[in-house]
């Protein structure tokens, strides 16, 4: 039998939050969830805030590892690869996968909250405080203030584990006490949300792919949703004269989309009632160190280490963070002065990594994907996939359809790239001695 043990306070509701409530409950723990934000599930979403999410293999495994993953994922729809809109010309499909049938599924942030809400709550040794927004934090005792409808409010706990996204309160709280420093590395481009939705009652689109309309100094993606519609998330940088604040009126919003989307517009009516009225949302990359103190307060997920969207890794990322502290926890049997540094000394240097391929991501979505050379090189990487099962896999496949280490991942990239230089290199010279000896030969 599971003995009790003395509750653990997880500060946010967010994804990361609720999974991490299941897998501390299902241990036995008793878990006090707070969150700031009235109940989701019984109110209206933000307008123009949703992102929708691509979960791949990193979070499918945390999901399925405690049973959710077939609840959690009935609603998302799969996306086998990108569907490139040129600004003339038909649209060309890139296939994420060398065998084309491995897939990203689309999901709905807010969805995929409300279900992972529902498991936590239905957890006996769960218990959920809403509107309860975090304003101060004693990180010797553990004991908590927060402000509520009804005036301020103290709690206590054992351990408090700040998951409460990329603007942590938590984070926040330690940072005055100075026990920890950040960074936060502001991208010039923000994202502004947009929608098309049904044609006749079905996709205008194709929803088994992740669409996307690269133009160099801007871009737009689209994913499908159960209702047959789609979430565009246009980027752009927020200054200047090619910006988010270059576009002022109804007219000037209808002239830049024909010209530079120009399929955009006949699919989406209330295009200019959404640039007008969604706000722009910013993007950044948030680091901290350390990611603990004392194993008595500890952050997870995008509050120990926000990243940029562009390799549809964030929530992912912060699933995995829950089965690595799931780990520790079993490798320290349950001794958090242990487990906590355990998992920052594993996750760091994970989280950096992927936040460096989400940077160089976001690069290669604006610029590379509708060239001819980044074409053929995906093209040559997959052959090289088919010749070489299990010895060559490309970035993509290694960071979201397995579980390797994000920083193993990079270096096994590098090494293959070294491979494939010294190959190119040595075929390069053995091609240069034929010719020179072929023309020796006509010489002689």
């Amino acid at each position: 039998m599971t003995r009790e043990r003395d509750e653990i306070a997880v500060v946010g509701a967010g994804l990361a939050g609720c999974l991490l409530a299941c897998y501390l409950a299902r241990r036995g723990h008793s878990v006090a969830l707070y969150e700031r934000r009235p109940d989701p599930r019984t109110g209206t979403a933000e307008r123009g805030r949703s992102i929708n999410l691509a979960l791949s293999e990193r979070g499918l495994d945390a999901l399925r590892r405690i049973g959710l993953d077939e609840q959690v994922m009935a609603d998302a729809l799969p996306m086998r690869g990108r569907m490139v809109h040129p600004v003339a010309g038909e649209p060309g499909f890139q296939p994420y996968s060398v065998d084309g049938d491995r897939a990203i599924n689309s999901i709905s942030r807010g969805a995929l909250n409300n279900a992972l809400l529902e498991a936590a709550a239905k957890l006996p040794r769960v218990r959920i405080a809403f509107e309860h927004r975090l304003v101060g934090l004693d990180p010797d005792t553990a004991k908590m203030t927060f402000e509520t409808p009804r005036g301020p409010v103290t709690a206590h706990a054992d351990v408090v584990l700040g998951t409460d996204g990329a603007g942590s309160a938590v984070r926040g709280q330690l940072l005055e006490h100075g026990l920890l420093t950040e960074s936060v590395d502001f991208l010039d481009y923000g994202y502004k949300e947009l929608t098309i939705p049904p044609v006749g009652g079905d996709f205008a689109l194709d929803p088994g792919a992740l669409h996307i309309w690269p133009r160099g100094t801007s871009m737009m993606i689209a994913l499908p949703n159960p209702d047959r519609s789609f979430t565009c998330t246009l980027f752009w940088p927020t200054h200047g004269t090619a910006s988010f604040a270059s576009l002022g009126s109804a007219a000037a919003i209808e002239r830049h989309f024909a010209q530079h989307y120009p399929d955009l517009p006949p699919l989406a009516p209330d295009l200019v009632d959404d640039y007008q009225h969604n706000p722009v949302g910013v993007l950044g990359t948030v680091r901290c160190d350390p990611w603990q103190v004392d194993g008595r307060v500890g952050l997870l997920g995008d509050a120990a280490h926000a990243i940029v969207p562009f390799y549809g890794q964030g929530a992912n990322c912060a699933f995995e963070d829950v089965v690595e502290l799931d780990r520790c926890l079993d490798e320290s049997a349950d001794d958090w002065s242990a487990a906590l540094p355990l998992f920052e000394l594993r996750r760091q240097d994970n989280a950096e990594a992927i936040a460096q391929m989400a940077l160089a991501n976001f690069v290669e979505m604006r610029d590379k994907v509708a060239s001819p050379v980044f074409q053929t090189r995906k093209k040559i990487e997959h052959a090289l996939e088919r010749a070489l099962p299990g010895r060559y896999v490309s970035q993509y496949e290694l960071v979201s359809f397995s579980t390797v280490p994000y920083a193993q991942v990079r270096r096994r990239v590098r090494r293959q790239y070294q491979v494939l230089g010294a190959v190119a290199a040595g075929a390069a010279a053995v091609l240069a001695g034929a010719v020179l000896a072929l023309g020796r030969g006509r010489r002689g």
